[in-house]
């Protein structure tokens, strides 16, 4: 909202304190700053607020506002008097300000950096986390404004609004004083406050989430008259699932005599249905759409799933009709799925919603499934049901113009449904923030991604997102490290989600191979030594083995210590007739499931060739045997996967195979294995097993489950900046080096420093670099040997030849004058005049291995450190190692160890060892640098020759720039499209 004439003479109205938030049950409201044109909305407001609220404000009886209270409250100059109101509906809910005082308690303006707040909520919305989400927002203006501490008085009856406050988790104080409570809160964030804001971010926008997906009543906006169409396809689609709450239809050309479409109450808007309406399924052309909505919005619909097209994917104006649907939802308190969405679906027992185009509500299972493309989607709901795979909840969000992946991820996090996630994605909207949720949901449940769309400018036309400057092989890595399982096909993401939905977590990769054909053994054990497993050597039961001894076998090798995992491998066997057992899967699978129940609780995949119902039967086995689970996951907790219950499968009556004894479990390794064994027969509950129909692709899938859960062990230990840089690093001098870089004006297009300037900068924080000399002839050369010392190096510096030896523009070991000389005379007569050259001499430094170290600011990802070693072979092959900022001991150790070439680092054909510690702490000591000053945008330091002992930085470039927003730091909003 724009302010009139009249506003502030001291400062432009601040539209970037605008903002969209999700309270605490799941609601939106808007947040902005207060104008003069609000008044009759303030009066409005304050004419709703209960007389005991009232008394709590202003701590004495206060029924109405004076004219001069409401030109007070909507009069600011945005600087040292700002008020802030929550809005639903364009209408005031609550109200915050602060005014800027000295040391006594006066209105003052800056220096001071104290300010007295105060706020107001609406009886009938106090309880949603209005207060504490205001406080976040309206403490980010005062840090913007040079404040740095709120006090505030607060009666000492008034319990909720000394809650806000001490609940924060800003340092703060408490005194009582006149018969009040005085508090004072420093407005620095801390890792409380920053822990508390994310906690809260995490129960909001779960619970908008799960308002979407488990409704009490469920309304179609555009159910036809006639059949056929979306709207009616999603009605009979919610029918079809017996969805346990009210259905209705709503159509707006309705006849007039016609109550009823498929047997569910029609109306022709919502007004009509006299019951309050909790989720609306929006199936009417995208001109129609507006009305739809605000008949939502007016009769308090709790959230939109969006399915019809012609918004951003169809151009500009689309785009701007997209935004104008999320902000009149927005205004309303709704949020969206969609537009152009496919539809969602929650197989809960409770809910049974299928409100999609799905015509088959997929079967119930632990995994949920999130993509943003409906043909993508559909494609994976049939791969599933082939597979006999079931799903907690599934959303396709179309063009996921308000929620997203990263709006599931907060709500998969808790759910005790749902053991793995997979998702689709074509677009991050905000990386940083899916990065973050990524990593805390990986380290309860797997979180399975393709990312679609992933080469420059392919994004897709209906997807609002940052531009990244990155390459995809470094958001792969940033996913690796943020414990993502990141594969390249939804095939590929169908594979791994079920081995990780149904089976427990590795110990490590060992894993034996047994089976009734030698050849599809060999080829297992091939793809194990391709994907960096240990395979033991294939066990061949030869092709006259039968279930029973498939159940000896793979009893055998779960009760072997030293096997972590097991891949069967099967083809027809060959009968007492001698003829090829083709269909008999179903005993099979029955012979499996039994000796997996009796054994230690690791994972078990089958690769199968032309046996009929194996997969189906694999997957079917224990449909009847109910899971025990834990009612929320924590990351020291169980393993994810199937939690074991203390039931067996049925026998089947059909299979000829005995009871074996009982094995006694050996324990997982370092992921927390299942009970040794259930008190009912001393077996356990097995998920479904599952089969694949390529060894290849039953590898990859164990491959990942073997990484994530190395990640996981890791993760639960997270690493630590050493605390003894501390001491040998000077923030302060850098921070001031900065600001005269910059200067009062600096160009929003940055800097780059001179060599100087850099060499300044990283000595800061304890970075040296080797000193260079110009040399622009001959004699100039000879001296700054002289001045530096013998052994010297000559080389170019001019951008073509840079970093290049390999062009000549580098000669080392120079002992003496003459051989500078006629160093300096060989580069001028091969390469070109001193002029373009640009030649330095530098004293030599030990002999090692040269590589570089990099940091990098980008826009989408955020501060991104990498390592790789230097020269054309890594770059052509593309052989850098990347992690976010900031790093850890942990993550500087994996950077290194993690790049191809790594084993040149580590004693490679009988060389020495260089000196990786050194290395690593130079990569935590240029983490810290970018992580303190977003200013630096960019540092490079090539080459880095790391010796035996120590290490040497020859070369080092940094560039400045005004510091880009940290949409990630600030208070909770929804993002803007």
């Amino acid at each position: 909202m724009e302010p009139s004439v009249e506003q502030s003479p001291h400062h432009a109205y601040p539209g970037h304190w605008e903002a969209d938030v999700v309270l605490r049950d799941g609601g939106t409201a808007r947040i902005r700053p207060i104008t003069t044109d609000d008044a009759e909305r303030l009066v409005s407001f304050y004419e709703q607020v209960s007389d005991e609220s009232k008394y709590y404000r202003f701590f004495a009886p206060y029924p109405r506002l004076s004219a001069k209270d409401v030109h007070r409250f909507t009069h600011h100059d945005y600087v040292d008097r700002v008020g802030l109101a929550v809005t639903v509906g364009g209408e005031f809910i609550a109200t915050v300000r602060y005014d800027r005082i000295d040391a006594t308690g006066r209105p003052a303006s800056a220096p001071a950096d104290e300010a007295e707040v105060a706020f107001l909520v609406q009886d009938a919305h106090q309880g949603r986390g209005v207060a504490s989400t205001l406080l976040e927002h309206i403490a980010a203006v005062a840090r913007e404004r040079g404040i740095r501490r709120f006090a505030a008085e607060v009666l000492p009856a008034n319990n909720k609004m000394i809650k806000v406050f001490r609940d924060a988790g800003y340092t703060q104080q408490r005194s009582f004083e006149d018969g009040s409570v005085h508090l004072t809160l420093d407005l620095e964030p801390t890792a409380e406050s920053l822990a508390v804001q994310r906690a809260r971010e995490q129960r909001a926008e779960a619970r908008s989430v799960q308002r979407l997906l488990a409704p009490g009543s469920v309304a179609v906006i555009g159910a036809g008259r006639n059949p056929g169409g979306v709207g009616r396809t999603v009605l009979r689609n919610l029918l079809g699932a017996g969805f346990t709450g009210r259905t209705y239809a709503v159509n707006s050309a309705l006849d007039a005599d016609r109550d009823t479409i498929d047997g569910v109450p029609a109306h022709r808007s919502l007004g009509e249905i006299g019951e309050p309406v909790d989720l609306a399924v929006v199936a009417v052309p995208a001109e129609r759409v507006p009305e739809a909505v605000a008949d939502c919005g007016e009769h308090g619909v709790q959230g939109l799933v969006v399915l019809s097209a012609g918004y951003a994917e169809w151009g500009a104006e689309g785009r701007e009709r997209q935004r104008e649907l999320v902000r009149q939802a927005r205004s309303y308190g709704m949020r969206i799925i969609g537009p152009n969405a496919f539809g969602i679906i929650n197989n809960s027992e409770a809910v049974r919603l299928n409100a999609s185009l799905a015509p088959e509500r997929p079967a119930s299972g632990r995994i949920g499934l999130f993509t943003q493309s409906g043909a993508i989607g559909i494609a994976l709901l049939s791969g599933l049901y082939r597979r006999g795979a079931g799903l907690s909840t599934f959303i396709s969000a179309g063009n996921r113009a308000d929620i997203s992946g990263n709006d599931f991820l907060q709500y998969w996090y808790e759910d005790p449904d749902t053991d793995v996630a997979l998702l689709y994605l074509e677009s991050l909207g905000n990386p940083r923030k899916f990065t973050r949720l990524a990593r805390r949901t990986a380290a309860v449940k797997p979180v399975v991604v393709v990312k679609g769309a992933r080469h420059s400018g392919s994004t897709p036309p209906g997807h609002a997102v940052p531009i990244s400057r990155i390459p995809d092989a470094t958001v792969s890595a940033l996913m690796r490290q943020a414990g993502v399982i990141r594969v390249d096909t939804v095939t590929e993401m169908v594979d791994a989600g079920l081995l990780l939905a149904d089976q427990p977590l590795p110990a490590g990769g060992r894993v034996a191979i047994l089976g009734n054909s030698e050849s599809l053994g060999l080829l297992t054990y091939d793809a194990c030594l391709a994907e960096g497993l240990r395979p033991r050597p294939p066990r061949d039961l030869t092709t006259a083995a039968t279930p029973q001894d498939f159940r000896d076998a793979l009893a055998e090798a779960l009760a072997d210590e030293g096997c972590d995992a097991v891949i069967v491998t099967a083809i027809p066997w060959v009968g007492e007739d001698g003829e090829a057992e083709q269909g008999d899967g179903e005993v099979l699978a029955t012979a499996l499931h039994a000796a997996a129940a009796a054994g230690p609780a690791k994972p078990v995949a089958v690769v199968h060739v032309e046996i009929g119902g194996l997969a189906e039967a694999l997957a079917a086995a224990t449909s009847t045997v109910a899971q025990q689970r834990p009612a929320q996951a924590q990351p020291s907790g169980p393993a994810p996967g199937r939690t074991p219950a203390t039931t067996a499968p049925p026998a089947t009556t059909a299979s000829p195979v005995t009871p074996a004894p009982p094995v006694t479990p050996a324990p997982a390794g370092d992921t927390d294995a299942a009970p040794e064994a259930a008190e009912s027969g001393g077996a356990r509950a097995v998920g479904r097993i599952p089969a694949y129909p390529a060894a290849e692709r039953a590898v990859r899938a164990l491959s990942e489950a073997v990484k994530y859960a190395q990640w996981r062990r890791q993760a639960a230990v997270p690493g630590k900046v050493p605390e003894f840089l501390d001491d040998t690093i000077d923030e302060p001098g850098a921070a001031a080096r900065i600001d005269a870089a910059l200067g009062e004006d600096p160009d929003p297009r940055g800097r780059p420093l001179s060599p100087d300037e850099a060499r300044e900068l990283l000595a800061c924080y304890g970075i040296a670099v080797r000193p260079t000399l110009p040399a622009p002839d001959a004699e100039t050369a000879v001296a700054a040997a002289g001045r530096l010392g013998y052994p010297v190096a000559l080389k170019t510096t001019a951008p073509h030849l840079r970093h290049r030896a390999d062009l000549g523009g580098v000669r080392l070991d120079l002992a003496t004058e003459s051989a500078v000389r006629r160093a300096y005379g060989e580069l001028t007569e091969l390469l070109g005049k001193p002029a373009e050259l640009r030649p330095v001499v530098q004293a030599m430094a030990p002999r090692g291995v040269d590589t570089v170290v990099r940091a990098t600011i980008d826009p989408a990802a955020g501060a991104v450190l990498s390592f790789g070693l230097a020269g054309a072979p890594s770059e052509l092959l593309g052989d850098t190692a990347h992690r976010l900022v900031p790093a850890t001991d942990r993550d500087a150790a994996e950077l290194i160890r993690s790049i191809r070439a790594a084993p040149v680092l580590f004693g490679w054909r009988g060389s020495a060892p260089v000196d990786t510690a050194a290395l690593e702490e130079l990569l935590l000591r240029v983490s810290l640098l970018v992580d303190d000053h977003p200013e630096v945008v960019a540092v490079a330091l090539e080459p880095v020759v790391v010796a035996t002992q120590g290490l040497t930085v020859l070369g080092a470039s940094v560039r400045l720039s005004p510091p880009p927003a940290r949409t990630d730091l600030g208070p909770r909003r929804l993002s803007n499209y």
